[in-house]
């Protein structure tokens, strides 16, 4: 598994499962969480974590961004105006430019709004971002927006922070079989199971952020979410046995007594 590196936009690592910042209890368990996990990928809500303003705690002050690589994304952001301004700020105040880009369509079920998605990602690559993109699992969409220069695809599984798992499974494995980028699941993981299953379609990663955070056992959790990923890329990679509806003997028929 040590040559198995997950390559984003030409940057290399070595663990598949990224961890989102939000929702713990406070920064201290959310950097011990994320530690535990092994992920070196962490997802920061521009609008909702504190990464500039000194007289308050800092995210920095917990999770050493010179050892796992921030990705600023877009979270609360509707409209392409909003999410536009959020990462050009991203860049000013950080230089980051690879980057997660989420433009929801409504606040109840938190679906990415699609027209405004592809829009902002045909501008933002224009404007030499490398852009990771929260979307729904329609193969159409989804390859309109690797051709629009996006680094990564990442389809929901379910409604954000829905622990319901992939709901649909057969979308999932069109878009494996049509992406050329990473394919990313995003939303929807509630247990280690699910994140198994994701692996084993063959998605590039998971990135996983309510189910560890509001898990009773956060760093249980947390644990369990990284040999889950584990698990399903070994299986993945280990190629299974064709599905038979009949039974097969797992003993040689010959020299039987």
């Amino acid at each position: 598994m040590k040559s198995d590196i997950l390559k984003i936009a030409n940057k290399k690592f070595k663990s598949r499962l990224i961890v989102g910042t939000g929702k713990y209890k406070n920064m201290k368990e959310c950097a011990e969480a994320i530690k535990i996990s092994g992920a070196e990928i962490v997802t920061v809500a521009l609008r909702r974590v504190n990464i500039s303003d000194k007289s308050k705690p800092l995210l920095m002050d917990y999770i050493d961004p010179k050892k796992i690589m921030y990705l600023p994304n877009t979270a609360g952001c509707f409209t392409s105006k909003d999410a536009l301004r959020t990462l050009r700020l991203a860049r000013e105040i950080g230089g980051w430019k690879l980057v997660k880009l989420e433009v929801l369509g409504d606040k109840k079920n938190l679906f990415p709004e699609m027209i405004e998605t592809l829009k902002s990602t045909e501008v933002l690559t224009k404007e030499g971002f490398k852009v990771m993109v929260y979307c729904n699992d329609d193969p159409l969409m989804c390859k309109r927006l690797e051709n629009s220069g996006a680094a990564a695809i990442m389809p929901l599984a379910a409604p954000i922070g829905s622990g319901l798992g992939i709901q649909n499974k057969t979308n999932i494995r069109i878009l494996r079989k049509q992406t050329k980028v990473p394919l990313i699941i995003d939303a929807g993981i509630g247990q280690a199971s699910d994140a198994v299953e994701a692996m084993e379609m063959g998605c590039d990663a998971v990135l996983i952020n309510t189910a560890i955070a509001k898990a009773k056992d956060p760093f249980q959790m947390a644990e369990s979410m990284k040999y889950a990923v584990l698990s399903g890329r070994k299986s993945f990679l280990s190629g299974r046995i064709m599905p038979n509806f009949q039974g097969s003997p797992t003993s040689p028929k010959e020299g039987l007594i």
